[in-house]
């Protein structure tokens, strides 16, 4: 409670007199959360009238990053996680309302831009979700470990060479399950 109270900036007393217990103060920070997601959805529905899909899936993989990897969301991850084992119900509504409805929306749209000819997909959802992932593992683990302090230039991995690795590279490497149609 006391970190839920610091990310609300508010005294650990007020929480407690709008939440008589951390599983409906969860419940309520899960769907504040997971209200942001429908803005996200609605960006991949976007993608899915494309006339350059090369530049809108880099573009939408940018947003991606920003939507996901900031502070507060980042605290929400850790302590959702943190908490898992004695909440169970909260950690899977918030993956169901969060990862999973983004991860089926772009299967969809991954659908529908090979319903297109513009993309060629074996398993959408499996695209999906290696899409997601290879967008979102490198800048999540390093803010989840180095912690973020808003500049995404400074919260980017380095390589072992010390240079700084682009944040999302000039074509976006697709798993066998989605490749760009020629």
């Amino acid at each position: 409670m006391d970190e839920i109270a610091a990310m609300a900036a508010v005294s650990k007393q007020t929480v407690y007199k709008q939440f008589t217990d951390k599983e409906t103060l969860f419940g309520a920070i899960i769907l504040n959360a997971s209200s942001k997601v429908g803005l996200f959805v609605d960006a991949i529905t976007a993608l899915q009238d494309t006339d350059d899909l090369d530049r809108d899936l880099r573009q939408l993989a940018r947003h991606y990053i920003s939507t996901v990897i900031q502070p507060q969301g980042l605290r929400l991850r850790r302590l959702l996680i943190a908490e898992a084992d004695r909440f169970p119900e909260a950690a899977r509504d918030y993956y169901q309302r969060a990862p999973e409805r983004t991860v089926r929306a772009l299967a969809d749209c991954f659908q529908h831009l090979a319903g297109r000819g513009l993309l060629r997909v074996d398993d959408p959802l499996l695209a999906a979700s290696h899409f997601a992932w290879l967008i979102l593992a490198i800048p999540m683990d390093h803010a989840m470990f180095h912690g973020y302090d808003g500049d995404p230039a400074r919260s980017r991995p380095r390589t072992p060479r010390g240079r700084r690795r682009p944040r999302i590279p000039g074509r976006l490497p697709l798993t066998p399950a989605a490749r760009p149609a020629r």
